[in-house]
């Protein structure tokens, strides 16, 4: 006895691709690993140019990646910054102070940055919410 032929789309309602908002949290999470590994500044734009158009129409799974990742790359850049202003207060880009400065932030808190965005870039394709450790804002409506 052979079993019935499965509907085209019968196997598809469990498949994170069928969240709402699936494409747009992806999109969020990779241009946040792109903002921060490849492209930075030209990822961020088209990032925030994301979260322009969709932070209060989209679904709660996109809503969620895009406020994370516009977030948590306000934190990098302001990371940045800091790591900049500690150079300039050690001496300049010509003090040996530099590179410790340098290599304490890449150890520290780029690489920790970019743990975040695979993080979230997994819970996205997962078709999952996900809230940065430590820099992520706070979210009710996906807390509980």
């Amino acid at each position: 006895m052979t079993e019935p032929a499965p509907a085209p789309d019968a196997g598809r309602a469990g498949q994170p691709e069928s969240e709402p908002g699936f494409a747009l949290a992806v999109a969020a999470e990779s241009l946040y690993l792109v903002n921060l590994l490849l492209v930075p500044g030209l990822a961020f734009i088209v990032l925030f140019v994301l979260w322009l158009r969709h932070r209060a129409a989209a679904p709660l799974l996109a809503r969620n990646h895009l406020r994370q990742t516009v977030a948590a790359s306000f934190w990098a850049a302001g990371l940045l910054v800091a790591a900049n202003a500690a150079i300039i207060a050690l001496g300049g880009y010509r003090s040996p102070d530099t590179w410790v400065v340098v290599i304490l932030y890449f150890t520290t808190c780029h690489s920790t940055l970019v743990c975040f965005g695979a993080l979230g870039l997994a819970r996205a394709l997962a078709g999952r919410t996900y809230i940065y450790p430590l820099i992520g804002p706070d979210e009710p409506e996906i807390r509980g």
